[in-house]
């Protein structure tokens, strides 16, 4: 169709054209008959130009094809935005086959099939009998190849020669047994075990090998639709099929369309595979190891195949059904079904197969796309259009969108001339569809208005346009490619606001396209580039920022390689490069429209760089440029200050992006066409060597230019990004030293039979590797012609990704099928790997201190939760090893044990490092702490348990001295494992050595050096001692660590009292015990370890336990000599006689089961009050004023009510008007009065609280409730009811009782004194 828009010259560009009509037809006079039958060793350049697509066969294919030599610099990133990238070359084996086959055969007169399969990523290519299949995705596919020879009598007359469109006539189905298993791992997305079939389009011979990996050459089984003796049953699932079961034969003149295949879960390799016929046919074969059985499932599916009566169009076309496809392309082992698509010329269909017991095919539902409803599809009987055709179908990983590729046949009423219009027909699931009830009903439609890829394109006959096919599901996200059977690839893309195309058009020395697929998706979700397969130029990828820069709008032109007269595009195209140099680098997301619309595509993750910073940055390249070359920095710093290289921050830093540039230079020298060998080469260290020393003079120019000054002040997170850079090179020059020396251990082992070679690309670290490097290769397409390890040792940046690997796909790199101790050997090298990065890291950040920026809330690069979770992914793995191989022996596991201890401190230290990071920025990070604390705790006390075993089981290798005793092994194996318990406050493990060693002096010595929040290791000892109820123990720590353990006994103050007392804090330990005596804590009266083994397990403290407490502190307040020491012994003094009240009040009231409950615990005084009331006893009502008397004054104002309660019960304990009447009749005298009233209750409580006897605590009664009505204005309250007189005027007899009533209180208050009766009677007369 059309190149990227590139300036080329008319003899080229001419050229190419001459080279491009050869696929014409034969009879073309524009067909250059001489050059096309020129023998295949004159037609083939060895060494094509750099201005065409090199050969395969080329020195230094990926240097060609990337860099132009204009363009090559340094930086290793000279790279043509809009030019496709090349992956990797075809195998060797391939590559003999392929010069063997064209030697044998006229140019003219092959045809070469080949094919990608998506979901395994293998491409596949047939030269002859034999058949070639590898995966597109390793740079190392020579070494993998796979090598089938196709039988003889299947071959016949297959190949239909070179120009017909039917060329690619081998169908091919990749069935992947490991769907049926349970393999959670697809980390390198490797197809570990797959069955094929083949099936020839014409011949209709079907071949099938069932797993091509296990059984290596092995011959396939075939069925060959020419055998005369072939019967297949027929069932019926139409009208159009025969009822009963009848034999037909498997032949005719029709032509296999298209061809899917599916694995049969709980069989062993069998396969169920399906093809629909150009007469409408549709077949079923079920394919086993031991045979294929054929059965036609429909007879006749374009039975309703007419689109209308209108001119030019055809009813029964002989090239329908069209296509099939999964609805899905993975499931389950679990699912017996599986849904599959079937195109025809005006509908789609959607069929069931029951996969298991029987194979069963039945139709769901089929929708009209092409008829008179525009809105369910394409609207037919158009003005001025003739003939539409469904060309292919596709369909999203999710089941639910599906595309259409669609040509229609016009004729323009004003010119009359004919044009082909090509166009994508998007279809999506109705929200609510049901496919069960009514198969007329509709579930499908459009997603988004048709979209045009060519509006007028060349008319092509029906054999081209049959020839094409479609593949969704690249990126950028949205975008489809078209492949038509001349070898062109075009990209179609919907952005802003318009449908750009991009055509991957190879020149014809290299063949054609043969087919296209997308590269794995990543673990963000997303589908990688295009990529494609070439006839003899291997696989290339077209990275997403060549479709968005490179693209153009639809030119009219063809989709074949024929010419067109739109010749302007290729301006647009170079127009559209002005947006190259302003993008940086990113991985782009863009969106399909929605179903209201086409919308434009949104492009995230765009680092937008303007002309300040492409001026910044260069300037800083000049100035280092010459700083390396004359070693001078004059006025450096104020021009790039004047350029605005400082203000940017962080990754879009000037400094940092130069920085990056110098460890991340991908050295051309470095590629090589022998793949992996390159990790054997002593250039990768001294390429490294090369960078770190640059990285080192880049240093020393922001140092010499005072730009480093600027950095350290204004921009810290961007020096530390640089420094970064060095630590990170340094770690991968230290890891490439560890990789030599596990090649160098494993070259000269004992009874190695391996090559130098392949020691050198084995193991855990190589594996590791691989894995980062494709990743990194997948995540940016440029680097796909590169070598997986090349790409790792050159991306120092980006060194987190070794750690990323190892969270995500560590069962990649050590299975749980492997030996036990293969796995401890594969999980030891990846933990000295990990601390090999961390501690050179280390090493590069101590030895250059005084070049990094104050630290304060920066995080390292080895502190980020990727670090983290990668060190811990490998340590949780080893310490599952530790638990489940104990057969493995002792030697393995003290291996194991030494590389998890390493990995231990290092994982710990990141961790810290993160937290301390959040602290200094005040964030919040309790999360991080949970996360600390639970992976500290669970490693250090595998760790000791393992210690432990080894001490147990008597592992002399561990110690020089066998006649040590245990305690002697244990302390010398654990010192290790105490000094980073220690370091990471992992207070169990340093309290279990301790114990287990009885070391007192090494507790204490710990005690006293891990000194951390609340007061460290001691505050956990003591905890650990109060709580095994060793109190003896804990309060002789405390004559060591009296600070500490004071503050640990302010929350266990039953024994703070003892450590006051100790210390001679008299009044404190007074304090404590008054509190520990009234404290209603069930547990507040500890009981030691002795008490528990003699029965004494009772925690509750008794009256008696209290009044001892009260005693107690009495003593000690009296010990004090404070100046209140008075006051706090008064207090107490009344606390003890509510204490001795409570037990006198529980003597009176009758012992039931409440009672019994209640006298075992200390009441409150409002307790005990309540209490006295509701008993009724005369004695208790009294009592109550002795327990307000022993109160504070607060707790009397606070219960004024209960105590206005407690006069009104006092009132109601005498029968006032029996003693009134009996002072009316007996005519009492004075003496006779005050003998009666002094009886009664009222005059006991009036003496007790107004008496002048009455002792109180603080302000007496008359404070609260004064005793006379006419002292309520004197005691300054409002309530009129405020008085003891005001109350009793309230009781039932005071209307004829009152005056004795009255006078009890009178003579109570004044009792003991020489006062007459007559003068207490006379205020109240």
């Amino acid at each position: 169709m059309f190149s990227p828009g590139l300036k080329r010259s008319k003899l080229s560009s001419q050229r190419e054209r001459n080279v491009g009509a050869n696929l014409r037809a034969p009879g073309s006079p524009s067909t250059p008959l001489t050059e096309n039958n020129k023998p295949a060793h004159q037609a083939s350049i060895p060494d094509r130009p750099s201005t065409g697509t090199p050969a395969p066969w080329a020195p230094r294919l990926s240097v060609l094809a990337r860099i132009p030599p204009a363009n090559k610099n340094d930086k290793g990133d000279g790279v043509d935005p809009i030019k496709p990238v090349f992956v990797g070359e075809f195998p060797q084996v391939v590559h003999d086959e392929q010069t063997s086959f064209l030697q044998r055969c006229v140019p003219a007169d092959f045809c070469i099939s080949g094919g990608m399969d998506k979901g395994t990523c293998l491409s596949w290519i047939i030269y002859g009998n034999k058949i070639f299949i590898w995966s597109y995705l390793s740079f190392t596919a020579p070494k993998k190849c796979v090598t089938l020879e196709l039988p003889s009598d299947v071959l016949g007359n297959a190949d239909l020669g070179r120009n017909s469109y039917l060329c690619n006539n081998w169908l091919l189905s990749v069935v992947n047994w490991d769907s049926t298993l349970k393999v959670t791992n697809r980390a390198a997305n490797h197809c570990y075990s797959a069955g094929i079939v083949l099936c020839n389009q014409k011949t209709r011979a079907v071949l099938y090998w069932s797993d091509i990996f296990a059984d290596v050459g092995a011959a396939p089984v075939t069925i060959c639709s020419s055998s005369d003796e072939l019967l297949v049953t027929s069932s019926r699932i139409d009208s159009n099929a025969t009822p009963n079961r009848h034999a037909t034969n498997f032949t005719g003149s029709s032509s296999f369309n298209s061809l899917i295949a599916s694995a049969i879960p709980g069989t062993q390799n069998a396969c169920v595979a399906l093809a629909c016929c150009s007469s409408g046919e549709l077949w079923q074969f079920y394919c086993s190891p031991n045979g294929i059985q054929v059965n036609k499932v429909h007879q006749n599916i374009q039975s309703l195949s007419s689109q209308g009566t209108g001119v030019g169009q055809l009813v029964g076309s002989k090239g329908y059904p069209r296509s099939m496809i999964w609805r899905l392309p993975y499931f389950s082992v679990s699912d017996s079904n599986r849904q599959f698509f079937l195109l025809t010329d005006h509908e789609i269909q959607c069929f069931n197969i029951k996969l298991f017991p029987d194979l069963e095919v039945s139709k769901l539902w089929s929708q009209e796309i092409v008829g008179n409803d525009g809105d369910l599809g394409i609207k037919k009987d158009l003005a001025g259009q003739k003939r539409i055709w469904p060309l292919d179908l596709q369909v999203d990983d999710h089941g639910k969108v599906i595309t259409v590729l669609v040509a229609t046949f016009c004729k323009d009423r004003v010119s009359s001339s004919s044009y082909t219009q090509y166009s994508l027909l998007t279809m999506q699931y109705m929200s609510e569809a049901n496919i069960s009830s009514d198969l007329h009903e509709r579930v499908l439609e459009k997603k988004a208005p048709i979209q045009v890829i060519i509006p007028k394109a060349r008319v092509e006959d029906e054999d081209f346009l049959f020839s094409m096919r479609l593949r969704v599901g690249g990126k950028p996200a949205g975008s489809t490619i078209v492949l038509s059977g001349e070898g062109t690839a075009t990209v179609s893309h919907y952005h802003r606001n318009s449908t750009r195309l991009y055509q991957f058009d190879l020149p014809h020395d290299a063949g054609k396209v043969l087919d296209a697929s997308v590269l794995p998706p990543t673990d963000d979700g997303e589908d990688g580039a295009w990529v494609v397969l070439t006839e003899k130029a291997g696989i290339w990828a077209i990275p997403e920022k060549a479709v968005v820069l490179g693209g153009v709008e639809p030119p009219e032109r063809s989709l074949s390689r024929k010419g067109s007269s739109n010749e302007g595009s290729a301006q647009e195209e170079r127009r559209n490069l002005m947006f190259a140099n302003n993008i940086a680098p990113r991985r782009a997301s863009s969106d399909a429209w929605d179903a209201g619309g086409r919308q434009a595509t949104g492009l995230t993750g765009i680092t937008r760089r303007t002309a300040q910073d492409e001026e910044s940055e260069a300037l800083l390249g000049q100035f280092f440029h010459e700083f390396l070359i004359t070693g001078k920095v004059d006025g450096s710093l104020e021009k790039l200050k004047s350029s605005g290289a400082f203000e940017r921050g962080g990754e879009t830093n000037v400094f940092v992006q130069t920085s990056k540039s110098i460890v991340d230079t991908l050295a051309k020298h470095w590629t090589t066409t022998r793949g992996a060998e390159i990790v054997a080469m002593g250039i990768i260290s001294t390429q490294l060597m090369d960078k770190q020393q640059k990285h080192n003079k880049f240093l020393q120019f922001l140092a010499l230019s005072k730009c480093h000054e600027e950095l350290c002040s204004g921009q810290r997170h961007s020096l530390q990004i640089i420094l970064e850079h060095g630590e990170k090179l340094s770690a991968i020059i230290q890891l490439r030293e560890l990789q030599n020396a596990i090649n160098q251990n494993r070259s000269t082992g004992v009874g190695s039979t391996h090559s130098s070679f392949e020691n050198q690309v084995s193991g855990a670290l190589w594996d590791l590797i691989q894995l980062v490097g494709e990743r990194a290769r997948r995540n940016t397409v440029l680097l796909m012609d590169r070598d997986n390890a090349e790409v790792f040792y050159s991306k120092v940046s980006d060194l987190e990704q070794v750690f990323y690997c190892l969270e995500r796909h560590l069962e990649y790199i050590i299975s749980m099928e492997q030996p036990d101790g293969f796995q401890i050997q594969r999980a030891c090298e990846l933990s000295n790997s990990c601390v090999t990065i961390f501690r050179a890291a280390m090493d590069y950040k101590n030895e250059n201190h005084l070049w990094y920026p104050p630290p304060e809330g920066l995080t390292p690069w080895y502190c980020q939760p990727v670090v983290r979770n990668g060190l811990w992914s490998i340590a949780s793995f080893m310490l599952q090893l530790l638990k489940e191989t104990s057969e493995i022996d002792m030697s393995a596991k003290s291996e194991l044990y030494s590389h998890l201890e390493a990995l231990a401190e290092v994982l710990l230290e990141a961790s810290s490092g993160a937290i301390n990071a959040k602290v200094e920025r005040g964030e919040e990070h309790k999360g991080l702490l949970n996360e600390y604390w639970s992976r500290r705790d669970a490693i250090l006390d595998s760790l000791y348990q393992q210690v432990k075993g080894f001490v147990e089981a008597g592992h002399q290798d561990l110690t020089d001295n066998t006649g040590e005793n245990k305690e002697e092994i244990l302390k010398n194996l654990s010192s290790s494992l105490l000094s980073i318990a220690k370091r990471h406050e992992g207070y169990q493990t340093m309290w279990n050595i301790c114990c287990d060693l009885n070391d007192s002096g090494l507790l204490k010595n710990l005690m006293h050096e891990s000194m951390g929040p609340r007061c460290g290791f001691s505050y956990f000892v003591f905890k650990q001692l109060y709580g095994k109820k060793q109190y003896s123990k804990l309060l002789r720590l405390g004559e060591e660590f009296q600070e500490e353990l004071s503050i640990f006994l302010n929350h266990y103050q039953d024994l703070l009292w003892l450590h006051e007392v100790f210390l001679h804090r008299f009044s404190a330990a007074s304090e404590t015990l008054h509190v520990v005596a009234l404290s209603q804590d069930e547990g507040s009266i500890s009981i030691t370890e002795e008490e528990i083994d003699s029965d004494h397990s009772n925690p509750v403290p008794t009256l008696t336990d209290r009044r001892r407490l009260l005693n107690l502190s009495k003593i000690a307040a009296f010990a004090g000599k404070d100046a209140d020491s008075q006051i706090k012994a008064k207090r107490i003094e009344a606390d003890l006689k509510i204490l001795r009240l409570q037990e006198e009040i529980m003597e009176v009231l009758p012992m039931d089961d409440t009672n019994q409950h209640v006298e075992k615990k200390l009441l409150h005084p409002e307790e005990l009050i309540e209490l006295c009331l509701k008993s009724g006893s005369k004695e208790l009502a009294l009592q109550v004023f002795d327990v307000f008397a022993w109160t504070s004054s607060s707790f009397r104002k606070s219960h004024r009510n209960l105590l206005e309660e407690c006069w009104k019960k006092a009132a109601d304990q005498d029968p006032w008007s029996e003693l009134y009447q009996a002072s009316v009749s007996e005519g009492w005298s004075d003496e006779e009065t005050l003998q009666q009233l002094s009886r009664t209750i009222l005059f006991k409580a009036s003496n007790r609280c107004y008496g002048p006897k009455a002792e109180t605590i603080e302000d007496g009664f008359s404070e609260v409730l004064p005793l006379r009505q006419e002292n309520v204005e004197v005691a300054g309250l409002k309530d009129a009811r405020s008085s003891v007189e005001a109350i009793l005027m309230q009781h039932r007899d005071f209307p004829y009782a009152g005056k004795l009533m009255l006078t009890a209180l009178m003579l109570g208050c004044v009792q003991g004194d020489d006062v007459k009766l007559e003068e207490s009677l006379s205020p109240m007369v």
